[in-house]
């Protein structure tokens, strides 16, 4: 045991640096799972804690003010009901900020679906005129308890008693409305009135049968909207989860790409180390001794790593900013997390300590008398190609690295594969940045054609309105249309259906498949209601929008960031047909390139007056993703150290190889400089292989996977983006210039060797 200490204790002096690397990759690798593991916690834990302790209903049917609801507690599956609770749609203002709201009256606090007070309080019967707000609606208008709240019309203001959470879906500016918890008494007379009613079920499998029974019971041209337990977590998962599979994703990549790079690791070092194991043989060393030296060697160096990044993970990450450290410390406070934290770091030590065994064994069989080693060229004789560009004067550096490089095909395919896979990993992390910049860059392309979403008054002239807008500075174009929630076939769920622009004017929606709707009865769809529906383009789809059926022509398959791709769009002269005394209530405004989107609001505000406009910028999807640039920089730090460590192990074994040849090159002219060059454009061939081979499959790797997660969001296929030339042409050449730089000192220094220590190395 003494022995094998001071053996490794001496191996681990002399290779120093590539200790350190192994350990930092490991470290890495780990942090990369652990904050994965973190993010899936966080994603789904809180809503979930809501939903259990305030008891949530699985489906919110809201309805007219005139619907017979008393018949759905009745419903085979209902395990309970909360409401109806009279409702009220209208605006409400606090600091500046204004937020479209769901006023709902409620004379005590629910049994179902019961909010969970976040500071302050309930309702209070003596506070006629105080209300509870959301927490994603208080957050909005920066709200809390004391505030006050002001109606448009002069209605009396409302004073803010507390937020609460709730698993119903959140407040989303110009989407969905935030809720607000009144007292009966305090629900607006005008606006759109209307009822809202919550079901809780025996079985939440059985949502669909019971959002249609409740359907059939209300009739279709009561129901307004339906919403359901599923789509609220969907949406309280949202980006988080989204984090968390990239993290997953790139960590198992990564853990992968490091198995094999320290399985490279030894088995070159094996190479080169011969002599060394025949001596611990000698010694005494047996077979079963030298495999568990090497085992337990770099399975040191894996478990170092690894509890270093679960102490670091542990201590530090509640600090991380952001999402991130919210996600770790909501982590910490889970029942599993203390087996996470033990499980992922000994999982990643067993997995690199697996993959190091089969080199680790390969060492224990090394003879105690190790073989002669020839000097001649390890590649045989040149090709007849390769002498011919020797006689057209190429340089013998580059022709004889290249035939270094190729003709040792298992050995250098191998290698190329342990470089190409870190490198491929990097090439899926630039497209995913490239992606997200081009949702920022270019939103037009990735289904945001309009910067500002606009309502107005219900008293403002459709013509006023547009004249209004269209004189605002910056404003390129401004689109009349209508939203409404329409029931699909079946009637187990709502889709948003809009009509934006005439067919002279067309909104220009971002299509993927098919065409525009300009003809009648056309419309394009986003994903998330092809899936919902099991449709396609070309297909024709009924819904069913205040009792009146709309029969549409999918024509076309929209890029669709809102409401998880559940939206269908046609044209408002479409659905004028259906209903003619239908008016714009919204209107989408684009504007030229190079303007402000939050000026151009505030200019379009402050015009408008009174509050008769309300103007928000419209949501950017990719707003949600601003910790994933960071975490691509980290990802990329760790997939770069792991392709470091492959580096120096090629670079290392090609310089061995060198010094085998160096006095057959020697004896054939060649200088220092020459043989040098030699090693050097070896390790480039090797490294450019390498680059090619992550190019051709990382490309079409990140479009799929980015595709592939677009599908299931609802956004769609087609929002993939790859990085320009211009960066993957950077990409491969620091690459190559990287790696001859690294490889030119040690080459260099082999080169130069005394003719006695190269007798010895290969004698």
């Amino acid at each position: 045991m003494r022995a094998t200490l001071r053996w490794a204790h001496s191996d681990l002096r002399t290779h120093r640096g590539e200790a350190l690397f192994l350990v930092l990759a490991t470290f890495g690798v780990v942090v990369s799972l652990l904050l994965a593991t973190a993010l899936f916690g966080y994603a789904t834990n809180p809503w979930e804690r809501v939903f259990t302790q305030s008891r949530g209903a699985h489906v919110w049917i809201h309805a007219g003010a005139s619907a017979r609801t008393a018949g759905l507690a009745g419903l085979d599956g209902v395990e309970s009901v909360a409401g109806p609770y009279p409702t009220a749609a209208t605006t409400v203002s606090s600091r500046g900020a204004r937020a479209s709201v769901e006023i709902r009256g409620t004379d005590g606090r629910p049994a179902v679906g019961r909010p969970l007070i976040a500071s302050g309080r309930w309702l209070d019967p003596a506070v006629p005129d105080g209300v509870v707000l959301e927490s994603s609606l208080a957050r909005a208008l920066l709200a809390g308890p004391g505030d006050v709240l002001t109606l448009p019309g002069g209605a009396r203001p409302l004073t803010v008693l507390g937020v609460a959470d709730s698993p119903e879906p959140r407040f989303r500016q110009g989407e969905r409305p935030g809720l607000v918890w009144a007292p009966p008494s305090a629900v607006p007379a005008g606006g759109e009135q209307g009822q809202v009613i919550g079901l809780r079920l025996a079985d939440p499998a059985d949502t669909d049968y019971a959002v249609q029974r409740a359907v059939t019971v209300l009739g279709a041209g009561a129901v307004r909207e339906v919403s359901t337990w599923q789509q609220a977590r969907a949406e309280a998962q949202g980006d988080d989860r989204l984090l968390g599979q990239i993290l997953g994703l790139f960590g198992l990549g990564a853990l992968v790409a490091a198995g094999l790079a320290v399985h490279g690791a030894i088995g070159t070092r094996i190479r080169g180390h011969l002599r060394d194991i025949s001596v611990l043989k000698a010694i005494g060393f047996t077979p079963g001794q030298v495999t568990r030296l090497f085992l337990l060697q770099h399975a040191a160096y894996a478990l170092a790593g690894a509890l270093a990044a679960a102490a670091l993970t542990e201590a530090a990450g509640g600090r991380l900013p952001g999402r991130l450290g919210d996600a770790v410390g909501v982590w910490q406070g889970l029942p599993g997390h203390a087996a996470t934290l033990v499980g992922i770091p000994a999982g990643v030590v067993l997995f690199i300590g697996a993959t190091t065994a089969l080199a680790a064994w390969r060492a224990g069989r090394v003879p105690p008398v190790p073989l002669p080693r020839t000097a001649a060229p390890a590649g045989g004789r040149l090709p007849g190609p390769l002498r011919r560009a020797l006689g057209w004067r190429v340089p013998p550096a580059l022709v004889l690295g290249w035939h270094r490089t190729f003709t040792r095909r298992p050995r250098s395919l191998a290698t190329i594969v342990r470089l190409a896979l870190p490198l491929t990993l990097i090439v899926v992390a630039m497209s995913a940045w490239t992606t997200i910049e081009r949702f920022h860059s270019a939103p037009e392309r990735m289904g945001l054609a309009a910067a500002l979403t606009v309502r107005a008054d219900a008293g403002s002239g459709d013509a006023a309105t547009r004249a209004l807008l269209a004189r605002g500075p910056g404003v390129a174009a401004v689109y009349p249309g209508v939203e409404v929630a329409a029931l699909v076939p079946g009637q187990t769920a709502t889709i948003a259906l809009r009509g934006l622009g005439t067919p002279a004017d067309p909104y220009p929606s971002t299509l993927a498949e098919g065409r525009p709707a300009l003809g009648p009865d056309e419309a394009v769809a986003g994903q998330g209601l092809l899936d919902l529906l099991d449709v396609r383009v070309g297909s024709w789809v009924r819904m069913t929008v205040g009792g009146r059926p709309q029969i549409l022509h999918i024509v076309g398959r929209s890029i669709e960031p809102e409401n998880a791709g559940r939206v269908i769009s046609t044209t408002l002269d479409t659905l004028r047909e259906n209903d003619p005394e239908l008016r714009p209530t919204l209107y989408q405004v684009r504007l030229r390139d190079g303007a402000d989107p939050r000026h151009v609001a505030a200019a379009l505000s402050a015009s408008a007056g009174r509050g008769e406009l309300d103007v928000h910028v419209v949501t950017n999807p990719a707003d949600g993703l601003s910790p994933l640039r960071g975490v691509v920089v980290g990802l990329l730090g760790v997939l770069a150290l792991i392709g470091l460590v492959d580096l120096l192990t090629a670079i290392g074994g090609t310089v061995r190889e060198s010094e085998r040849d160096l006095l057959a090159l020697k004896a054939i002219g060649l200088s220092p400089r020459q043989i040098t060059a030699i090693t050097v454009t070896a390790t480039g061939c090797t490294v450019l292989a390498s680059v090619a081979v992550a190019l051709a499959a990382g490309l079409p790797l990140s479009h799929w996977l980015i595709d592939a997660q677009g599908r299931s969001s609802g956004i769609g296929a087609g929002i993939a983006q790859v990085p320009s030339p211009l960066a993957l042409t950077a990409f491969g050449a620091a690459a190559l210039l990287g790696a001859m730089a690294l490889a030119a000192l040690p080459a260099a220094r082999a080169s130069r060797r005394r003719l006695a220590d190269t007798l010895s190395a290969v004698g």
